[in-house]
């Protein structure tokens, strides 16, 4: 990505802003890219982080006619935009991805990052043979900046190459990596050159991102906001080995990303308890896979506890030999209210046979009128009908108000 920054400043000023276009798809999937080096650390699932704004790129390069480029940017752990790899074109993902930007501003910054999506591989290929690098290779890189309460926004830049790390741009220069040797020294030392280059990168990360996130914030505050509760099941992976059992607890459809997983046995915590990566889902929730490898006869009494910000303190715990307690609760909460429904049910029934069984005949001087033949037995039909449905409604709205409460 560095090794493009003489052309692309050189592109824009001599050439104007163009005519970038942009898309403005709404579809909330994407993939977070995992970035090897420790500035570009993928998120720890229990930890809270400062607002962030942030591009990622990664470049992949196969020979001298094959590249493949793609991009994202996020805020915090919510993706905003997309880089089509077919078209080259940015999608916004969301109706604020344009935080309170003016529109010309917003086609300057496009411009310039459809340039560089543009000239970045055709550049590359051209300095492999100068900076020797041998194929395939893969640059990946991250830009963006951070508001940190009370203190002055901090922004960076960190590429890798070949998943280590490569360089940065720190304060107004451009530094290698420790350890990544002579072509990373090369590089910084040919950037470092361009004073102009150094100045408006600098700009960019201490004036526009800042600017640029604090107005994401803003529009995107309800869905950032948002919780959804997460759903927890436990299976058996495949086995480690001869009598060890490995238990898988997957836990999915969070927001926000930040979760607490482990596998306890009464309130000792697990050491043996691997995290997976979190994943994002196609519905912009987050999935996440909890494993322990136990002995197969040490396995009665674990259980998988969750902890998410969404459950307000309530934790959902997971057993490994039973089902979670809350499924439980609702199994035997339908248990209790069926059998009261056929209980009720047969006694209404066993009265309302009662009141409709006839006196012995007895013969009257006077016939009753026709119209009061059936008067007595419809009245008390109509009335066991009105008593039945209205006890089998007030217990249906007792059971969903029980659920409710799980």
């Amino acid at each position: 990505m560095l090794l493009l920054l003489p052309l692309l400043f050189k592109g824009i000023l001599c050439h104007g802003p163009g005519t970038g276009e942009y898309g403005s798809g709404r579809k909330r999937y994407g993939t977070m890219y995992k970035l090897s080096t420790r500035g570009l650390a993928p998120h720890h699932p229990a930890t809270e982080e400062p607002p962030s704004f942030r591009l990622l790129q990664i470049s992949s390069f196969a020979n001298q006619t094959w590249q493949h480029m793609e991009g994202s940017a996020w805020l915090g752990e919510l993706q905003t935009h997309r880089l089509d790899p077919a078209s080259g074109i940015i999608q916004f993902l969301w109706p604020w991805s344009g935080g309170n930007f003016s529109k010309e501003e917003l086609k300057n910054i496009l411009t310039l990052l459809q340039l560089y999506i543009h000239s970045f591989p055709l550049e590359v290929q051209a300095f492999s043979s100068q900076f020797q690098l041998e194929y395939p290779f893969e640059f990946q890189a991250s830009a963006g900046c951070a508001m940190h309460s009370g203190k002055a926004p901090e922004s960076f830049i960190n590429t890798a190459y070949q998943g280590s790390d490569f360089l940065s741009f720190q304060g107004n220069f451009w530094k290698p990596s420790p350890g990544a040797g002579i072509l990373a020294q090369s590089i910084c030392k040919m950037l470092n050159r361009f004073r102009i280059i150094k100045e408006v990168v600098q700009s960019l990360l201490s004036d526009t991102c800042p600017r640029f996130l604090s107005g994401l914030l803003q529009g995107g505050k309800s869905d950032l906001e948002r919780q959804v509760k997460p759903q927890a099941w436990v299976t058996k992976g495949s086995s480690p080995g001869p009598g060890r059992l490995l238990l898988v607890c997957h836990v999915s459809g969070f927001h926000p990303k930040p979760v607490w997983v482990i596998w306890m046995q009464g309130q000792q915590e697990q050491r043996g308890t691997r995290l997976g990566e979190v994943l994002p889902n196609a519905d912009g929730t987050w999935y996440l896979r909890v494993t322990l490898d136990v002995a197969a006869g040490q396995a009665a009494g674990l259980y998988c506890r969750v902890k998410h910000s969404s459950l307000g303190g309530r934790d959902i715990i997971i057993h490994w030999d039973g089902y979670p307690i809350s499924l439980i609760l609702i199994c035997l909460a339908i248990a209790v209210t069926l059998v009261t429904v056929v209980v009720v049910g047969s006694w209404i029934k066993q009265h309302s046979s009662n009141q409709n069984v006839s006196p012995p005949h007895v013969p009257s001087p006077t016939p009753p009128m026709e119209g009061n033949t059936q008067e007595p037995r419809g009245s008390g039909n109509h009335l066991c009908l009105a008593q039945r449905s209205w006890i089998k409604n007030k217990l249906l709205k007792k059971w969903k108000m029980i659920l409710n409460q799980l």
